[in-house]
């Protein structure tokens, strides 16, 4: 297995290598779940586009929500991989799976049986409601897939192997694509069938990463004298994940009401809201790949040590490098964004049928094309934070951001539509980004004087 001890040798090397992998799968996932809207769009209509956009930030608050613990117990493996504690890491793996088993199925059961309520309280157009509700609770059944990738793919990761994640997802992303081809295009069995396809995909990237991880990886694979849950690592698996999972879910949260918004504006604007928003995902999520690698790089580090000038110094390096990358995606995607929108919009919707959603779209990514610079630096500060162990401090930045978001969206979007969100956003994270920058300043010129350990 090719691990990567990121707390000696060249800085900009190591960050490159763990970060392009991270990158390239996310682009994969984004991928698929782009060609799920393009599919759904032509083959079947704007009306079951809008569906599955409004489905989107529901199974997003679950999805994330819950991902948020393999978030937290990736930093405490990568602590426990850097400061060369086997035992201990195979003792996180065991924990963090068996709570999750139960924790995901509590989540589905409760999920498929308030789909109905939480359609109604988000105002869907009763046109579209049977189709986005049967669409719903056929994804909630991929929820424990989903965890167990995440977890399995977290711990690769926090050993430094993020390849082997990579892999798996590209084959599952192919295996939606082909399937939704199949049953939505060529067979045309209509909305269910492309959730049923999502929901393969999912089992078949958890399946190969517990059997890679059973052969290949020692360090994580369980067995029945293993498998066991260790009260003390989950407590402390809990303090990190709850808060990882609650800030991972505000995001959604934050969305899910964006979204009721944009619902009262008509289909149009939500069919409109939700291809920009896969946009928006090529975005932020590599973004947050970015700084995945600037948490792993750091928890590595601290878990190692950080006693002397040269350690801080390192992990300074790193941090920086992390912001550069950051920047440089930036200025990939908003060429992407001011050069191909309308090319992009007119993927998902048919140029007569669908003008008024590509014009509003197109609209959109105009602005957020520059807007996204935002988020790059907002990811950036956050990762390192992770890396540290502040959670409360990522939760209280995203909580920021995602009142001013909302807030303005409610205030802005009835005059300008579309429009008036992206200006929402770049308000919220404005805001974040300087409570962020001035948070990080404090605490390092504090660690810097050696008043506290580093990080804490």
């Amino acid at each position: 297995m090719a691990q990567m001890d990121m707390t000696r040798g060249a800085v900009g090397r190591d960050m490159l290598l763990y970060a392009w992998p991270l990158i390239l799968g996310n682009l994969f996932q984004l991928s698929y779940n782009l060609a799920d809207s393009v599919i759904v769009g032509q083959f079947i209509g704007r009306d079951a586009l809008a569906a599955a956009g409004t489905a989107g930030p529901i199974m997003n608050i679950l999805i994330l929500g819950i991902s948020g613990l393999s978030v937290g117990a990736g930093v405490l493996m990568s602590e426990f991989f850097g400061a060369g504690e086997r035992e201990k890491l195979k003792r996180e793996m065991s924990t963090v799976l068996l709570f999750g088993l139960f924790f995901s199925l509590t989540a589905v059961a409760l999920g498929i049986l308030f789909t109905s309520p939480l359609l109604r309280a988000m105002e869907v157009p009763a046109d579209i409601l049977p189709m986005t509700g049967a669409y719903v609770r056929v994804i909630f059944l991929g929820v424990p897939f989903t965890y167990f990738y995440n977890t399995l793919a977290a711990a690769l990761k926090a050993v430094g192997d993020p390849k082997t994640p990579l892999k798996f997802l590209v084959l599952s992303a192919c295996l939606n694509v082909a399937l939704d081809l199949i049953l939505v295009g060529w067979l045309g069995l209509g909305m269910v069938s492309s959730a049923v396809a999502t929901v393969v995909a999912e089992a078949c990237s958890a399946a190969l990463s517990a059997l890679y991880i059973h052969r290949r990886v020692p360090d994580l694979a369980l067995d029945r004298g293993t498998a066991r849950l260790d009260r003390a690592l989950l407590g402390l698996t809990l303090r990190y994940g709850s808060t990882a999972a609650l800030q991972q879910s505000c995001q959604p949260i934050g969305k899910l009401l964006i979204q009721r918004c944009v619902n009262s504006l008509g289909v149009d604007a939500m069919a409109a809201f939700n291809a920009v928003t896969r946009i928006d995902d090529f975005a932020f999520t590599p973004q947050q790949s970015i700084a995945q690698a600037i948490t792993t790089f750091v928890a590595q580090n601290r878990g190692r040590g950080v006693r002397t000038l040269e350690d801080r110094q390192r992990v300074y390096r790193g941090f920086r490098v992390g912001l550069a990358l950051e920047l440089a995606y930036w200025l990939v995607i908003c060429l992407v964004a001011e050069t191909l929108n309308g090319p992009i919009m007119g993927l998902f919707a048919d140029n007569e049928t669908g003008a008024a959603a590509i014009e509003m779209g197109r609209d959109y990514l105009v602005l957020m094309g520059f807007f996204y610079i935002m988020p790059a630096l907002s990811n950036g500060i956050q990762g390192f934070f992770r890396g540290c162990g502040r959670m409360r401090v990522t939760l209280l930045c995203t909580f920021i951001q995602v009142f001013f978001r909302v807030t303005g969206t409610y205030l802005l979007a009835p005059h300008m539509g579309i429009v008036g969100v992206a200006l929402a956003c770049a308000v919220g994270w404005l805001v974040m980004i300087g409570y962020e920058y001035s948070y990080y300043l404090w605490s390092r010129a504090r660690w810097d004087r050696a008043a506290r350990p580093f990080g804490q």
